[in-house]
């Protein structure tokens, strides 16, 4: 299974999931046998918040699940509709994530956890940017 995971640069197992989908600048894509990883840009980053388009985002990379902190509902509904399950991602680094995955411990998003939009986002944010699971 590759389970993709929004991330800053340089992309590695020891990194942390990136706060939001549309807003990552690149990706990491994880074969959850061998681990190994392939790194891919984000190639919708320029987007108009809540015009995310995740498959031109993922550049047609094979890809079975996403794992995020958080994602806005138009994005969610794409992946879903490309067949890919999207999991809530936990603090801690991908690595991490993986494990929880692998033993079915990581929630997937339903339409009621996602992010609203920035203007609806703010009260998830403070001084030092946004916390954790932005949209819950």
């Amino acid at each position: 299974m590759n389970i993709c995971f929004p991330v800053d640069p340089p992309g590695n197992l020891d990194g942390i999931v990136h706060e939001h989908f549309g807003s990552a600048p690149m990706f990491l894509i994880v074969d959850a046998q061998n681990r190994a990883i392939i790194s891919t840009v984000d190639r919708d980053i320029n987007h108009r918040h809540g015009s995310c388009r995740p498959l031109k985002a993922l550049g047609g990379e094979h890809i079975d699940a996403v794992v995020v902190s958080s994602i806005g509902s138009g994005a969610l509904a794409g992946l879903k509709q490309a067949g890919m399950k999207v999991y809530r991602a936990q603090p801690g680094t991908i690595a991490q994530n993986l494990d929880l995955i692998s033993v079915q411990k990581l929630e997937e998003f339903g339409g009621h956890k996602v992010c609203g939009g920035h203007h609806h986002c703010g009260e998830h944010h403070d001084d030092d940017g946004p916390k954790f699971g932005c949209g819950f």
